[in-house]
Parts: structure tokens; sequence; C-alpha cells
């Protein structure tokens, strides 16, 4: 008996020891890839013209040193856009972050939070940039720091102090970018976000974001409003924009989207047309996602723009998207 009650005192110990070992934190991290590609066929003004692009590529690696501490580094490798390069690569992310329960903190090369929440509801970044990072409203990624705070189940608030330059000019200068966001989710599955910005040089730009969706089980909802003042520094310059998009489930491997935006400028004193009407308009997106396995996504998609300038002629793309991601 004696003898037995030593074993189960034993095995007891070593299940005990076991556990604490289990629960014990271990430090580590991963790589990531994500890769963006696509076919595309557009027709503008009787004329056509076809090419495969590869438009991304994300290479990075994300480590835990702690329950409470994270870092990550992210390389961006795209089309600059401008010179004779067909790629170049910028430091995409360069930061520490810091999470305990609700409170967050992220320092350095951080993602912003101007409009993340939209980016996410969207959810076809490989297809097309969200409205306020297409049109320029603000960067994706930016020198500085950001505190947010979960204050309850269905309440947050995040704070961001940048650079203002974005993640391709990262000189220093005296001169911060200064958001505040709030983010409400007054019943399950609905998000209501207002983000406010601004940052002074010449003059004061302010930018103003305000987002509601909804996201259920087989659709989803998304609609924004974004409105900018003093553009670049430039007194009564005011850019705006409205952004509605949504998904259907139609299956477990295939979701169908449509998304439409709508961008417009003021008239300044003493102008005569709207000050960014060259590049004002109306986008139309509609097409389908197939995902056939895990970390691989195909989607065709009709994508059209209708430039404000009725000089200008309608053009239209035929799109066939592709995600690589691991």
């Amino acid at each position: 008996m004696k003898k037995v009650s030593l074993l189960l005192l034993a095995l007891l110990s070593f299940a005990v020891t076991g556990m604490s070992q289990t629960d014990e934190f271990k430090p580590g991290g991963k790589p990531f890839m994500k890769i963006f590609s696509n076919y595309h066929s557009t027709f503008s003004d009787g004329e056509s013209a076809s090419a495969f692009e590869l438009t991304r590529l994300y290479l990075g690696y994300e480590y835990n040193f702690s329950e409470n501490f994270s870092a990550k580094a992210n390389l961006d490798i795209g089309d600059p856009g401008v010179g004779s390069l067909e790629m170049t690569a910028y430091v995409k992310n360069a930061y520490l972050r810091y999470k305990a329960d609700d409170f967050t903190v992220n320092f350095g090369l951080i993602s912003t939070t101007a409009f993340k929440t939209q980016e996410s509801a969207w959810g076809y970044r490989y297809i097309a940039k969200s409205f306020q990072d297409a049109y320029k409203f603000n960067s994706s990624a930016d020198l500085g720091v950001s505190v947010a705070y979960k204050f309850c189940d269905f309440f947050s608030a995040d704070v961001i102090v940048t650079n203002g330059e974005g993640y391709k000019k990262l000189q220093s200068d005296s001169t911060f970018r200064t958001g505040f966001g709030l983010t409400a989710n007054p019943v399950e599955k609905l998000t209501a976000r207002i983000y406010y910005d601004f940052i002074t040089d010449k003059n004061t730009q302010s930018s103003l974001a305000t987002f509601i969706g909804y996201a259920g089980d087989n659709f989803s909802l998304g609609a924004e409003y974004n409105q900018q003042f003093n553009v670049k520094y430039v007194e009564d310059r005011e850019l705006s924009g409205t952004s509605f998009y949504g998904t259907m489930k139609a299956s477990s491997k295939v979701k169908v989207f449509a998304r439409y935006d709508n961008l417009f400028s003021n008239t300044v004193s003493g102008g005569s047309a709207d000050w960014n009407l060259s590049n004002d308009g109306q986008l139309y997106i509609a097409g389908l996602e197939y995902a056939p396995v895990k970390g691989i996504k195909l989607s065709p998609n009709f994508q059209g723009w209708s430039p404000a300038d009725d000089s200008e002629e309608f053009s239209a793309s035929i799109f066939l998207n592709c995600e690589i991601k691991f």
C-alpha cells in the first residue's frame, strides 16, 4: 500500500511538472510571404492593351519574445510607378509591439490606423487598394508610435503619431501627423469607426474618415465616407469620396463581391474647374473569388473607371488576379 501511495504521488508530481512545462511560454517566430499578380486587358477609346503583372511581393518575419513583446519586419517589393525601374524594394514594417490584455503599443515603422479597419472589411487588397490607400489620403505604414486600448467588448480607442511621409520617405523632421480613432461594436457583427488626423506645414492638412460595416456568416457590407482638407497643405483644396462594397459567400470556396467608389474635389477660389478633375471619377469593381486550397486565391473580375472629366473616355478592364501567401 505504501508503494502504491508513493507511485501515485510520483505520477501526480510528473503530471504537475508536465502541465507547468506545457503552459510555459516558448519564444519563437515564423517567416511569411505574400504575392500579388494578375493578367488583365484594358479597353478605352477604341483601343486595348493586355499585360501580365507582378504587382506586389511581401517577405518578412514575425517573432514573439514573450507573451507581451513581439516584433515584425516586412519587405515590400513592387512597381515604383516612376523611372525605368520595374521593381523596387522598400521596408514596409519594422516595429516592436507590446500587448497586455486590452492595451497595445506599436513602435517603429508601423502600420497606420487610418484605414486598417476598412481594408480588412473590403478584404481584397490583392485586387485593389482600399479607398484611402488608392487615392492617397494616407499611407498604409509610417515611422511612429501607436497606442490602442479596448475599454470593453464594444468600444475601443487608438492614438497614432507618425512622421507623416509614409514608408517610402523616411526622412526625419519636426513635422508629425497625429491621428485619433474610435471604434464601436454596438451589436454583434456590426462595426462603426471614426478617425481624424492632422499635420501642419505651411498650412494644416486634416483628414476625416468614417466607416460602418456588417460581417455576417454568409455576407458582408461596408460603407465609407472620407474627406481631406487643405490637401498637400494648399489652402481651400478639399478631396472627398465614398466607397461601398459587399461580399456574398456562394460556397465554401467561392465568394462574389462588388465595389463602387466616387472620388471628387472642390473648385478653389478663382478656379474654373475642380482642382483634381483629372483624377476624380467613379470606380466599379465586380467579380468572384475562388480559393482552391488554403493560401491561394484566384479572382476573375471586371474593373471600370468613369472619369469626372467629360472629355475623357470610360476605361474598362478584365482582370484575373492571384494571391499566394503562407
